[in-house]
């Protein structure tokens, strides 16, 4: 369970609604699609289906596309995906690639993920997605400094080629040493390039608010949901976050349900603003 933490009483934030906050309230949530990934297993939904159920079920504008419910990064695939969003006047918040990250021992296949990430990169652009998550790798919980220049290396070239096209790339905090916030600051003041950002993935501790100034989107999950939810968002929001607040479910059950639980608590957090 999340620890709550934050101290409300110094934010200062209105509970009046305003035009920019009802924007807010209607435009700017999301769920990450990995929220269905029971239905998945399943054979249950696919991604065409999730893109369906965001505009329609749950009265969404936004996607959050998570890689395992694309079956293809080739351009024919994508064409159809970027068409099902247009038609359903969806936005692309974020693309959550799981597999190409960065750092790998073996060169061979640190090159392969390199050469993977690039079709990704492309798939983000042809998809008009607004952030892009590939994560750094490093399953221990520090980088050695081969390992952290070379992460730094090619988020700096990844960076560059998100700016170019309008969105940004970066890592979650969700794994490996990714998980320590401070990792995460080396990483963020090291890169240093706007086109580079964090995909928050709320943990409801202080380590929240070490990375809140590189958040470029955000995960937000059950327990959050129902521990710190309040204060978990105004932190990131008295930081300055003017990024989509996206739901992640993760129990495999019940998820239509239990996500429109999730997408609830956190459009009426926004109604209050």
């Amino acid at each position: 369970m999340a620890k709550l933490w934050y101290r409300r009483t110094a934010l200062g934030v209105s509970a009046q609604g305003s035009s920019a906050g009802k924007d807010r309230f209607t435009m700017n949530v999301a769920i990450a699609s990995y929220a269905f990934h029971g239905l998945l297993r399943q054979g249950m939904i696919d991604l065409f289906g999730y893109l369906e159920s965001c505009r329609y079920r749950y009265h969404l504008h936004t996607a959050d596309i998570w890689s395992g419910m694309l079956a293809s990064t080739d351009d024919d695939y994508l064409a159809k995906v970027r068409r099902a969003l247009d038609e359903r006047e969806l936005t692309l918040v974020n693309l959550c690639v799981d597999g190409p990250h960065i750092w790998e021992d073996d060169p061979a296949v640190r090159e392969q993920h390199y050469r993977k990430a690039l079709e990704w990169l492309h798939a983000a652009e042809v998809l008009g997605a607004k952030t892009l998550r590939i994560d750094a790798g490093v399953r221990a919980d520090t980088f050695t400094d081969e390992q952290f220049d070379e992460i730094v290396r090619r988020f700096r070239e990844y960076a560059q080629r998100a700016y170019d096209a309008g969105f940004k790339v970066g890592p979650e905090n969700h794994w490996g040493a990714e998980v320590v916030p401070e990792n995460m600051r080396r990483i963020c003041e090291a890169v240093n390039h706007p086109g580079f950002g964090v995909l928050l993935h709320f943990r409801g501790n202080e380590g929240d608010a070490v990375m809140a100034p590189w958040a470029m989107h955000t995960h937000i999950s059950w327990e959050i949901t129902e521990s710190c939810l309040v204060e978990s968002m105004e932190m990131l929001r008295a930081a300055g976050y003017q990024g989509c607040w996206s739901v992640e479910h993760h129990s495999g059950v019940n998820e239509y349900t239990e996500v429109a639980i999730q997408l609830a608590k956190v459009r009426d957090v926004l109604s209050r603003w």
